[in-house]
């Protein structure tokens, strides 16, 4: 069967993930991959058919999302022609990790396009909300990438669509140790303000791996390094804990690790408040923003051994057997005039807030 499989380049969950996922899709079938999005630390040791700048959100300093530049970088007529110029039709199954660019190819052109994402499990009814409930950002998140079917990835599988996490073969063949430090990653915030507020819990090292700062450097307490993969695995496996954003890899991972951990959401971010729900009711500590005044939050977290016991086998290449085989072509497949095309006019006066909301 030939496959495409898309994946959001904004971020380095998906592409971890991907890691994974590849090699059991190349296995049995024929494979074209496809990712976009800018703001991605990770590389794949994968040919990639197609690379699009997407649609992507870029990380700010101060906790959440930089809106400003994220409209400022999204090019909207150049996302119009990546949507048009992708031949989805060639494909038998087209597998979607949060991806945009395919994921409207297949609805301009009545294409089937299977969601196999984190975020189609936050998106499930139900899987853990926050208090204060976001619906712009619920709106966002479920008109991004629209799917046909939903397969999702969760802390705890909450649903019958729903897994446990993707862990990767390279994070399952850690030894984890305690060597006394504590691994941090926190893209939305700026070094400087790591510094300010960790360099006050003045008993720990801390290993910072900065989205912002390209050399390593170290100041107080804190060593501040550039993002790697092999590097952060490593940290992690030999950290006593675990400070980082909501989001979904490297939490899962610090939880199979057996890691403690604390989370801190992105502002303004629907999926990573929803993760920070489901989290906090597996008793992972939560705190709203990296400030001076959670300090005593986080040193009552780094004197504690809240340790939480989760199980996460690996399942991956069954998943994804039962959706290939569920989804193969049948010979009464007829596709059917495609749906509605946006016209490069209508991209051009959206905003883009409105134009993610639109879709």
């Amino acid at each position: 069967m030939k496959i495409l499989y898309a994946i959001q380049g904004t971020g380095n969950g998906h592409l971890s993930r991907a890691r994974d996922i590849i090699p059991l899709l190349q296995s049995e079938h024929e494979l074209d991959i496809l990712i976009s999005g800018t703001q991605a630390d990770v590389d794949l040791p994968f040919e990639i058919k197609y690379r699009f700048d997407g649609l992507s959100f870029v990380f700010g300093k101060k906790g959440g999302i930089d809106l400003f530049e994220t409209y400022k970088r999204s090019h909207l007529k150049g996302l119009f022609t990546e949507i048009n110029s992708l031949p989805v039709q060639e494909y038998d199954l087209v597998i979607n990790d949060f991806e945009p660019v395919s994921a409207w190819a297949c609805y301009q052109k009545n294409k089937p396009c299977i969601s196999l994402s984190h975020q189609a499990a936050v998106l499930n009814k139900k899987a853990p909300r926050p208090k204060n409930y976001d619906f712009v950002g619920k709106a966002i998140l479920k008109n991004y990438a629209p799917v046909d079917e939903q397969y999702g990835f969760h802390f705890k599988a909450y649903d019958t669509n729903i897994f446990t996490p993707v862990i990767r073969k390279q994070v399952r063949q850690q030894v984890p140790a305690d060597k006394g430090y504590y691994t941090v990653y926190l893209p939305a915030y700026d070094d400087k303000r790591i510094i300010k507020v960790l360099s006050a819990c003045k008993k720990v090292n801390w290993q910072v791996f900065s989205k912002h700062n390209k050399k390593p450097f170290k100041e107080k307490n804190i060593s501040i390094r550039p993002i790697s993969n092999d590097a952060f695995i490593d940290s992690m496996a030999g950290s006593s804990g675990v400070l980082c954003g909501a989001g979904f890899e490297t939490p899962a991972e610090a939880l199979f690790l057996k890691k403690k951990l604390m989370v801190i959401p992105m502002k303004g971010q629907f999926e990573q408040q929803c993760n920070a729900a489901a989290l906090k009711e597996m008793g992972v500590p939560v705190i709203k923003s990296l400030r001076k005044k959670q300090v005593d939050k986080i040193n009552n977290w780094l004197a504690t051994e809240n340790v939480i016991k989760i199980n996460y086998p690996d399942n991956t290449a069954a998943i994804l057997d039962m959706i290939t085989s569920q989804h193969a072509p049948r010979s009464s497949d007829v596709l059917q005039p495609g749906k509605k095309v946006y016209s490069l006019k209508k991209f051009r006066t959206l905003s883009l807030k409105k134009l993610v909301a639109s879709l």
